[in-house]
């Protein structure tokens, strides 16, 4: 595979695992706490939903000439990669408090606890809304990468095999160890996704726009090492500023 076609893979991949790790999180502590019942149906409701929006919205953007797409995706993929970036940038500076899966997890755990009880052998509309809303709004993500990225590259089965391979294995690794994946790197996931969809958006917005990267797709890797050393850069930065700032107000 070339470059692009191994960047679209690992983008899917990595972007993917961020956001299922997310929704499983949800899902554990809702499960556990109201039982799975409910809380499976949920998950099933919204994978459904996410299904038939791939099939509706897939044959029409590859419909779309490519240079719009690119145009269109890539400024999309601007706006989404830069708010990843931007939040790691944050917590890497320690403006931000860091991605805490087990706190999410205790959190999402309590407040299903303060929900009225329920038989768990019945229909539990707390549980359902929840996992359905947890896994539909971090799926749609990936169903956005994927069928973006997809189309872009004439390769919509390639970045869906990113998506399913990390999927699988956030969900295998989950259930053997049934808790919140807090020794997954989340926040350094996230920074990674972030500067891979931001290089991207720059790629592809370019392109769309009549531009000409020397050596095509390898232009891609350089925009990507730049993206990555101005966004340690400016974290570095920011840390030695705030840590001057609370040595002055000691």
């Amino acid at each position: 595979m070339n470059a692009g076609a191994w960047g679209l893979l690992l983008s899917s991949f990595l972007a993917s695992a961020v956001e299922t790790v997310e929704a499983f999180t949800i899902v554990l502590a809702v499960g556990i706490t109201r039982g799975w019942k409910s809380t499976m149906l949920g998950v099933g409701a919204a994978l459904c939903t996410l299904a038939v929006l791939v099939a509706l919205l897939g044959p029409g953007l590859v419909a779309i000439p490519i240079d719009v797409l690119r145009l269109v995706v890539g400024a999309l993929l601007l706006i989404f990669g830069l708010q990843w970036l931007r939040k790691a940038i944050l917590r890497a500076s320690g403006y931000k408090a860091m991605h805490d899966e087990v706190a999410i997890f205790a959190r999402e755990a309590a407040e299903a606890r303060e929900q009225p009880p329920t038989d768990r052998s019945a229909f539990d509309q707390y549980a359902f809304s929840l996992s359905f809303k947890g896994v539909f709004l971090e799926g749609l993500e990936v169903v956005f990468i994927v069928l973006t990225f997809g189309a872009i590259h004439g390769n919509i089965a390639l970045a869906a095999l990113g998506a399913v391979i990390a999927v699988a294995l956030v969900v295998i690794v989950g259930l053997a160890v049934r808790a919140p994946l807090s020794k997954v790197p989340e926040n350094t996931l996230k920074f990674t996704v972030g500067v891979m969809l931001t290089s991207f958006g720059i790629f592809w917005g370019a392109e769309g726009a009549g531009i000409v990267w020397p050596g095509n797709d390898l232009a891609l890797l350089g925009i990507v090492v730049g993206t990555a050393v101005a966004s340690l850069a400016t974290a570095a930065t920011m840390k030695r500023e705030r840590d001057r700032g609370l040595a002055v107000a000691t």
